[in-house]
């Protein structure tokens, strides 16, 4: 699939006044009855992160995968949600309103970086009851799980700096693809014309320019770590995590601490790619996560 063909997949909604647009799998290839998964993008992407894995997952399930607030092609206001910024509780919000949008209340879902922020937030408000009700399995993939294991890039240093607003200025095609490049692995490096539409979707209507602005995920992940530790914890039956150990940000230590804290959870590393797995593997992670899902 190409990116035009792509966008003109795409439909919207409205969130509190701002546009999201999202995606969802077409009926000719899944069964009757296929359960719903929700796919969780990460930073600073989009939902095109899935088009890899999309066809292979759409076998079994109906797929829904929307670009949050900032990113991809849904709207990017300056200030976030009604001028109070960008949170993991916003998009999770977000999430949430796109299921009921679509009539789904029992679901899974396979996060990723960003989204595994999200994932584990959706996770907590099923176990105290403020939503997600109908939340069943969660396959991770590599994101901050445990902030203390998050190793930041350089650029993201920056982003969350006084000298952030410097990301977006000075964040160009080329900038952007070397940066981009250094959490794949070795051997599966994102191709030029890959880069491209990596950048095409980042740098839509702006994007670059409020990167540091979606940075607030950190300063979430530390706030909230506790609470979405807890959930992980209490909900280790259900989960499972696929990742990259060649990843720099949480590759094979990040994979190390899930073992350690929830041993009962599922896991599976994949020794020779990155950050991105879905992008560099999308035949393992696809099989694994389908064996997960349907167990």
């Amino acid at each position: 699939m190409d990116t035009r063909d792509w966008r003109n997949k795409a439909r919207y909604f409205d969130y509190q006044g701002h546009q999201i647009a999202y995606w969802t799998s077409e009926d000719a290839l899944k069964e009757d009855g296929a359960r719903p998964l929700l796919l969780v993008h990460g930073f600073p992407t989009c939902a095109w992160d899935w088009v890899p894995v999309w066809e292979t997952l759409n076998t079994q399930h109906h797929l829904i995968a929307c670009d949050m607030l900032g990113f991809g092609l849904s709207d990017k206001p300056r200030n976030g949600i009604a001028g109070r910024g960008y949170s993991i509780h916003h998009q999770t919000d977000i999430q949430e309103a796109l299921l009921k949008h679509l009539g789904i209340v029992d679901f899974d879902a396979l996060v990723h970086d960003y989204g595994v922020s999200v994932g584990q937030e959706l996770l907590a408000r099923q176990q105290d009851g403020t939503g997600a009700a109908g939340l069943g399995k969660m396959v991770f993939l590599n994101g901050g799980i445990f902030p203390d294991q998050h190793r930041a890039r350089p650029i993201q240093k920056l982003g969350v700096s006084p000298l952030g607003f410097v990301v977006g200025l000075l964040m160009r095609r080329k900038s952007f693809g070397k940066s981009f490049s250094e959490v794949f692995g070795p051997d599966t490096q994102p191709t030029e014309a890959e880069l491209d539409q990596f950048w095409e979707f980042t740098s839509h209507n702006g994007g670059n320019r409020i990167t540091h602005k979606l940075l607030h995920y950190i300063a979430d992940r530390m706030t909230h770590k506790d609470r979405w530790e807890a959930a992980l914890v209490a909900a280790e039956d259900k989960v499972g995590l696929i990742n990259g150990a060649l990843d720099p940000v949480s590759g094979k230590h990040a994979y190390d601490r899930w073992r350690t804290t929830v041993p009962n959870a599922r896991h599976h590393l994949i020794e020779t790619v990155g950050h991105y797995p879905q992008v560099e593997a999308p035949s393992d992670v696809a099989k694994q996560a389908l064996k997960w899902l349907t167990d």
